[in-house]
């Protein structure tokens, strides 16, 4: 791959309906790429965490990826809330979560963790009352 290919996709907040479908189109993008499964499997597990968050938190948000030579960048933006205290977000079980979306299922508290066991590398920027950026990298 001699350019780098990059997708951008728009993801709709309090929509759990639709929540997933980046990751579902940037995994068919990375088959159709030739890339090996193990990587597809990290890229749309990281992605699917960070969308969940996205429309449970901040109302949506976009979603940037960028394929390389050797490697995958996934920046998730949001203009929500806001991270008040990274270190205890990144606790695998703490949530903030509201009940209403607990009963759906969602919101136990694994995304961030998750995110972060399936990319090489991870960053998070946040501003209480700003939003977030979340940053991550899968080595191919």
């Amino acid at each position: 791959m001699a350019e780098a290919v990059r997708f951008h996709f728009d993801v709709d907040g309090d929509n759990f309906a639709s929540a997933g479908e980046a990751s579902v189109q940037v995994k068919k993008l990375l088959r159709q790429l030739a890339l090996s499964p193990e990587v597809i499997r990290k890229v749309s597990i990281a992605m699917y965490e960070g969308e969940i968050n996205m429309v449970i938190h901040a109302n949506g948000g976009t979603a940037d990826v960028t394929v390389e030579e050797d490697r995958i960048t996934i920046v998730l933006s949001d203009s929500g809330p806001g991270i008040a205290d990274i270190d205890q977000a990144m606790q695998a079980g703490y949530s903030t979560a509201p009940e209403n979306v607990r009963s759906l299922g969602f919101g136990a508290g694994m995304g961030l963790p998750n995110m972060k066991r399936n990319t090489d590398q991870m960053q998070i920027e946040s501003t209480v009352g700003v939003g977030t950026t979340v940053t991550m990298v899968v080595l191919i």
